[in-house]
């Protein structure tokens, strides 16, 4: 099914070009024009905040919470029935150190709060709470898509593989523009999006 878009785009493949290119053009300027120090770091306002940026001229829902249950695989995501109760929960979560981040990620990946687009924001969000707090951030170059999509599928039951992959891959180079670029290129590849290189648009 083909979601409804501000684009009128009927065509899933031509609607997935169009995603990429428009939200990877928003998440340049979320960065380039300072708007992504106005995230309130480590909670669902925050992460709403980044949802809406990068999908608001695609998606009437851009930020804004579900109203349908969804699956990846067999995999259900947070029932709706519970999903604003999650959310609070994973707001209250502590968000000190390594271990206590990651977990706080891997709850808001099952939460899945969005329609569509929840990994590429929530990388971004992950990013941030690591640059408050630790004076880190993860260079994605390091983190192979073939061993992060297993790991976070795992992580669900256990977060031992996810939390090895990402804390090899920390950098202090918090405020490095090309990681973030290159780190969002690859966040949308993890996804299955490819076409642009968001330097290039």
């Amino acid at each position: 099914m083909i979601l409804k878009n501000k684009l009128n785009i009927t065509d899933q493949i031509e609607l997935d070009k169009e995603e990429e290119r428009i939200s990877k053009l928003k998440a340049k300027k979320l960065y380039d024009l300072s708007d992504i120090n106005k995230v309130k770091i480590g909670t669902f306002e925050g992460l709403s905040y980044i949802h809406k940026y990068l999908f608001e001229d695609i998606y009437d829902f851009a930020g804004k919470i579900r109203k349908v249950n969804i699956a990846k695989g067999n995999f259900l995501f947070a029932p709706l029935i519970y999903l604003e109760h999650s959310l609070k929960n994973i707001d209250n979560m502590p968000q000190n150190t390594f271990n206590e981040i990651i977990e706080k990620y891997v709850e808001m990946n099952v939460a899945h709060p969005f329609r569509e687009g929840n990994g590429r924001a929530t990388r971004i969000w992950l990013d941030l709470i690591l640059k408050k707090n630790l004076k880190k951030v993860i260079n994605w170059n390091f983190v192979a898509k073939e061993d992060y999509l297993p790991a976070m599928e795992k992580s669900v039951i256990e977060d031992v593989e996810i939390k090895y992959l990402l804390k090899k891959a920390l950098t202090d180079e918090i405020d490095n523009r090309t990681i973030y670029m290159k780190g969002i290129d690859i966040s949308y590849y993890y996804e299955g999006y490819s076409e642009y290189s968001i330097e290039k648009i």
